[in-house]
């Protein structure tokens, strides 16, 4: 069990380093003997945690002749972090499934055998089917591949797909056939598994509502070098009732911004000020309308109104992004930045709190810093990790 291997036979690996990803799917990276290359990288996700600078990759190619319908040699089969790496191939995500099913190690589906895969069903394709004792069971597959402060997320990036599959699945379990969602989470020191309702409230809410019709299984995946597999795949249980209470349109938000070039700016009241070129990360709330605020900041034709409009006005570019929360944390969330960040402006953002100021400054991207997604990731996973020892595995088992 433990010497299996995520790698299709015919493959060989190769270790590299991360440079760039000029678009969704294909990296730059160097291997170790010096050659940049480009790959293949299949999969969609942001997984920006995962594709910092210098980030330790394993690629793979098959052996032999170089297929002519290929433009890329290589392909990327997964990235480390913490030391261990992260199966990134969603193709190989369902071998890795496969292999599971064959040898009864996915718990509650061990009396199951693989009758099918790729089964069309309506309008969508799902991965397995599956047969038991009690008939037939539609199986669809995801990969989990972002990890923050022990909880394992799905997913890491908005998936109108995930969702439709998802409520396709309840709506076939509600007219009598038996379904499931498995949810791989490779890496091996995840303790617990949540959607991500932070990117995506309506995947959250279409699982939320799925679970009582249909499996929700996740289950930790842990690798070794060279993908073997590393001890036995375990269910993580999930926090479901911290999950609905704060799946909300309500919290708080970070937004980055970027000058290209130094600007002055007078800032409302603030008077003018000087801001450097760089990036800028500022932290706000909404107790409610959270979306609809983060649209207005992001929106350069508006009338100003708060200190970050005339910001947004000069910056070059603009992210975000939110927490969803009823706790209020804003100015917890403000001083914690602090500790890894100078304030930009004195009292830009907080005219109504006691906190120095809500805007911070960074000479390089945060978004291209380990700290940050550790930062943003502990914050997001705060009232999860609080509700522990309330969690139930999958469904509703204690």
């Amino acid at each position: 069990m433990s010497g299996w291997s995520a790698v299709p036979p015919g493959w060989e690996l190769a270790t590299a380093r991360f440079i760039a990803r000029p678009n969704r799917f294909v990296v730059h990276a160097v291997l170790e003997q010096g050659a940049e290359v480009r790959a293949f990288l299949p999969n969609p996700g942001r997984l920006r945690e995962l594709l910092l600078p210098d980030a330790a990759l394993t690629l793979a190619r098959p052996r032999g002749a170089r297929s002519e319908t290929r433009t890329t040699e290589w392909t990327v089969a997964a990235a480390e972090r913490d030391g261990e790496p992260v199966l990134l191939h969603t193709h190989w995500n369902n071998r890795v499934a496969r292999y599971l099913l064959d040898n009864r190690m996915v718990p509650g589906l061990e009396t199951f055998r693989v009758e099918r895969e790729e089964v069309r069903r309506g309008n969508s394709r799902f991965d397995f089917l599956l047969r038991g004792p009690e008939g037939a069971l539609l199986l669809e597959v995801k990969s989990c591949t972002l990890f923050e402060s022990g909880v394992a997320l799905f997913p890491d990036a908005p998936t109108e797909r995930g969702r439709r599959h998802v409520d396709e699945l309840r709506e076939a379990a509600e007219t009598g056939d038996a379904a499931a969602v498995l949810i791989l989470a490779h890496a091996s020191r995840v303790r617990m598994f949540a959607p991500d309702y932070h990117t995506d409230p309506l995947f959250a809410e279409a699982l939320c509502r799925a679970r009582e019709y249909i499996r929700v299984i996740p289950l930790r995946v842990g690798w070794r070098a060279g993908l073997t597999l590393k001890g036995r795949p375990e269910l993580l249980p999930v926090p479901w009732d911290t999950v609905e209470r704060e799946n909300r349109d309500g919290g708080v938000y970070v937004m980055g911004f970027h000058l290209k070039a130094p600007r002055t700016l007078t800032v409302g009241g603030l008077g003018t000020h000087r801001f450097e070129a760089g990036h800028y990360l500022y932290v706000g709330s909404a107790a409610r309308g959270l979306d609809g605020r983060i649209r207005r900041h992001i929106a350069r034709r508006k009338r100003f109104h708060w200190h970050v409009d005339w910001l947004r006005s000069a910056a070059d570019g603009v992210r975000a992004w939110p927490i969803r929360t009823s706790a209020r944390v804003e100015c917890a969330m403000t001083q914690s930045l602090a500790e890894y960040l100078p304030a930009a402006v004195d009292g830009f953002g907080s005219s109504d709190c006691a906190c120095a100021a809500h805007l911070f400054y960074s000479r390089s991207d945060p978004e291209r810093e380990p700290w940050f997604h550790g930062w943003l990731g502990a914050w997001r996973t705060r009232a999860l990790r609080e509700s522990d020892r309330f969690c139930h595995f999958g469904n509703n088992e204690s």
